[in-house]
């Protein structure tokens, strides 16, 4: 049996520019998990943002699809949106948004896909990560483009999952850790270190506040371990 790694460990994170015809795109590996995160930029938004009186609206939108890829699984994995691809897409909507001043990118939607490539845990979390970066480039694009005046990010995203396994808390669970998990949490913060979003589930236990603490301190360590990768690819323009 292989080592465990260090609990407090980030499973090893490459975030890497990808070329894509869209706005923005890169791909992030943690472990063996692999996620493709484009950005994609329309000059429309939903119906319900637009002014009926102007016709206009007076901020943009965010939104986000995920999708596990037929090959992403041992065994084949169906395409087409299942309830748990829906409740993850919009949960890495909500963390986008957070980062965002939407009223600084009026008229402006940019939808994020998040395609899993290998699913190896962790993939939801890493998704988040990932397309911080891709929209973070959508928008540095639509800036160029004079599509809007001023920078609406406010802030980097990013997530990571934490459980308890065997009663202790380990940071970034991968597949051979995530079905052993008594309680699986995932979390997303942002550059301050204030939590965007919190999903916590005792698996196989209940957890105790103390193990709590212990989680969201983990996540906040792997977390500022995560921001200065993104940071870095934004730095290469």
């Amino acid at each position: 049996m292989s080592r465990r790694r260090p609990s407090n460990q980030l499973r090893p994170t490459r975030i890497e520019r990808y070329t894509t015809a869209a706005a923005g795109g890169v791909r992030i590996t943690q472990g063996n998990t692999q996620v493709l995160c484009t950005a994609s930029i329309a000059k429309d938004v939903p119906p319900w943002l637009i002014d009926r009186h102007t016709g206009e609206a007076s901020r943009g939108w965010i939104t986000a699809e995920y999708a596990m890829l037929p090959g992403s699984t041992p065994d084949r994995k169906r395409r087409g949106t299942d309830s748990r691809s829906t409740e993850i897409q919009r949960l890495i909507g909500r963390a986008l948004r957070a980062g965002v001043d939407l009223e600084k990118m009026p008229g402006l939607m940019i939808t994020c896909d998040c395609d899993v490539l290998i699913a190896d845990g962790g993939t939801r979390t890493a998704a988040i990560t990932g397309a911080y970066v891709a929209l973070a480039q959508a928008i540095a694009h639509a800036r160029n483009q004079k599509m809007i005046k001023k920078n609406p990010i406010k802030g980097p995203i990013a997530a990571i999952s934490v459980g308890i396994i065997d009663g202790q808390p380990q940071l970034d669970l991968d597949y051979t850790l995530d079905v052993r998990a008594e309680v699986d949490m995932n979390i997303a913060m942002n550059h301050k270190g204030d939590y965007v979003e919190i999903q916590g589930t005792a698996e196989a236990a209940t957890f105790t506040r103390k193990q709590l603490d212990q989680m969201l301190a983990l996540a906040t360590r792997g977390i500022r371990k995560l921001m200065p990768l993104q940071r870095a690819v934004l730095r290469q323009g």
